[in-house]
């Protein structure tokens, strides 16, 4: 399988090209379009338990649809909700990936999802608590809101960013969560309150905008355009 990024980094398209039999998994509604002949199937990817967990809890769908090209081959395109980036990284069974919220995009056959629990530094750093871990060898692809940024830590090298723009790492890296200023004042002012801060050794995956920013700015723009219709 090969997946090829177009368009980026503002909007961003997925596609994997797929031989004869070959099989991608995707998150649910996240197709384009594909090659004539290209099958799917949607599926909850390790039971029901996983799966609820999955959608519950990790921020994902219930279902994972499954892509599977036919005798000749075939292709698949797969985008993400929000606009921005995509970012294909390979898991290996040494060294497993942790995804924040709704960041998954898609993955090979061989990669199996699950979903863990990230510590209290997620659950009060703005993630929610949880994370998609994926397992196993292939490749998996990851979207994000705005650009993507990756950093690479040395062992002992240490790397802060704001919660919300945190798409994911890989296992080995360790991530505490702190206060972004000394002193209750000095975070207030600064506009900044809780940051995640990574230790290497590893790769740790960043976007150019918040999500959660977002958000805040429609939930407090939408009353006002409401009124302004009457």
């Amino acid at each position: 399988m090969d997946i090829d990024i177009r368009h980026a980094p503002s909007f961003a398209v997925a596609r994997a090209s797929l031989a004869g039999g070959e099989a991608i998994k995707a998150e649910s509604s996240a197709m384009m379009a594909t090659s004539d002949g290209v099958s799917l199937e949607a599926r909850m990817q390790g039971g029901l338990f996983k799966s609820l967990k999955r959608a519950a809890l990790g921020g994902e769908s219930l279902f994972v649809t499954t892509y599977t090209a036919p005798p000749q081959g075939g292709w698949v395109d797969l985008a993400a909700v929000l606009p921005g980036d995509l970012f294909v990284a390979a898991v290996d069974p040494a060294r497993a990936l942790f995804l924040s919220k709704g960041s998954w995009l898609c993955a090979s056959d061989g990669i199996e999802l699950d979903t863990k629990w990230g510590g209290f530094k997620n659950l009060f750093g703005g993630e929610g608590g949880f994370l998609v871990r994926a397992s196993g060898a292939g490749q998996v692809g990851m979207s994000c809101y705005g650009a993507l940024d990756t950093v690479t830590l040395a062992p002992g090298e240490r790397f802060v960013v704001d919660s919300g723009h945190m798409v994911a790492y890989e296992e080995g890296v360790a991530m505490t969560l702190r206060k972004a200023a000394s002193g209750v004042v000095q975070s207030i002012a600064s506009g900044e309150g809780l940051v995640l801060e990574f230790t290497g050794p590893g790769a740790v995956m960043t976007q150019t905008r918040n999500p959660t920013a977002l958000v805040g700015w429609l939930t407090g723009v939408l009353p006002f355009a409401r009124q302004g219709e009457h």
